[in-house]
């Protein structure tokens, strides 16, 4: 079973790197995303916008219901009702119903799987590439991204920010004046001011860095109880020495 896992893990791990290894490299400057796993408020919202906004195609199939809600605070009762939507069991796989053929075809790709995706490409990452969709009528849905170049994924959160216009400058490469697209400026059309949706996708970059690594908060935990145990001992074993020694000297 555990040999299975990891084989599963690392065969994930792959798939979304190689999904996503056309993202853009180096060049595009990444924002920090500043996000805070201790900030339960926080993992909460996320947890809601992303049941809410992602999971319709992109499912968690390594992380539980049950194992979420207990982790970030939310009452089981309260997740069951409000937050599972299509009838699972809380002790269930977040997994969604869309049929990865359907998916292929519709996206040009099957949507990754997000348990993994923060510890595979950075928060920071995932916090930019939330903030960088743009409107391009050349796309198949009217939008593109700046991290994510001809990515196949509508901007899933424009009712929230609006649908940004991107922002160019021109530089100089290799001799020649290039036009880049060095942000982007909503058109106002959505339901959350700027700050607003910052703060939104802040908390769902928080919630994915939480999923890809959901024991970190109870290491941390124990971490601290380990030092305050170790830092104790320590005391106790230096006065101890300090008594057998005390002959000696």
């Amino acid at each position: 079973m555990i040999k299975k896992l990891a084989i599963g893990l690392f065969a994930l791990s792959a798939s979304v790197a190689s999904t996503l290894a056309v993202a853009a490299g180096p060049e595009v400057p990444l924002m920090h995303a500043n996000n805070d796993i201790t900030d339960k408020a926080s993992l909460q919202r996320g947890a809601k916008l992303f049941l809410n906004y992602c999971l319709g195609c992109h499912q968690m199939q390594y992380q539980r219901y049950e194992r979420t809600f207990r982790d970030i605070g939310i009452p089981t009762e309260i997740g069951q009702e409000q937050l599972i939507f299509d009838g699972s069991k809380v002790g269930s796989h977040i997994l969604n119903a869309i049929d990865p053929k359907d998916a292929a075809k519709w996206f040009g790709a099957t949507p990754p799987d997000l348990t993994l995706v923060d510890r595979v490409r950075g928060t920071d990452w995932v916090y930019t590439y939330l903030k960088s969709f743009y409107k391009d009528e050349t796309r198949p849905f009217g939008v593109n991204n700046i991290v994510f170049p001809s990515v196949g994924m509508p901007h899933v959160l424009q009712e929230l920010q609006g649908l940004p216009t991107p922002v160019t400058h021109e530089v100089e490469e290799h001799g020649h004046k290039v036009t880049k697209i060095v942000g982007t400026e909503t058109d106002g059309s959505g339901e959350m001011s700027t700050d607003e949706y910052d703060h939104a996708v802040r908390d769902i970059t928080n919630f994915l860095a939480y999923v890809g690594e959901p024991s970190r908060l109870e290491s941390e935990a124990i971490g601290i109880k380990v030092i305050g145990f170790l830092f104790i001992l320590f005391i106790l074993a230096f006065l101890l020495k300090k008594e057998y020694w005390r002959d000696v000297h």
